[in-house]
């Protein structure tokens, strides 16, 4: 059983490993958005909406960087800054992802309960979750034969 589960791990590591990881950058997101929508800013004040989309994907992106970088895709990429960059821009697009699906259900529907803020977070992160991992394995942590 023992080595069953390893084989399974060492077969599928990478995506394991992403999972993991995009469930605790998740969380890291989560952890900031719900601080600040619950205690200083207001779910239902568009613009205090999008500030903690911003700052939630901030400290989720930088999390996400270097556990990516280092645990997910192994990266040896000696370009950081590129390798870097490149992944702030595949994040800004699943973060511009994560700002309509809050604007359009918060805010253009007015579903900005807190129940409702909490379920579509949950579905506009499942969608980063999905992108993020297609981004990163497509084109910036590709594997190629200087990295």
């Amino acid at each position: 059983m023992k080595e069953n589960i390893k084989e399974l791990y060492k077969k599928y590591k990478e995506i394991i490993n992403y999972l993991i990881f995009g469930v605790l950058a998740t969380v890291v997101s989560l952890v900031t958005k719900y601080i600040l929508l619950f205690t200083i800013l207001d779910a239902s004040n568009a613009t205090q909406l999008q500030i903690s989309v911003i700052i939630s994907w901030i400290a989720a992106v930088t999390f996400a960087y270097f556990t990516n970088r280092t645990f997910v895709f192994e990266s040896k990429n000696e370009q950081r800054l590129k390798e870097f960059v490149s992944f702030i821009c595949g994040r800004i697009i699943t973060l511009l992802l994560e700002m309509f699906v809050m604007w359009f259900f918060v805010t253009f529907l007015k579903l900005d309960s807190d129940f409702y803020v909490v379920i579509f977070t949950l579905v506009a992160q499942a969608l980063v979750i999905i992108g993020n991992y297609v981004i990163s394995k497509l084109f910036i942590f590709k594997k190629n034969k200087n990295n």
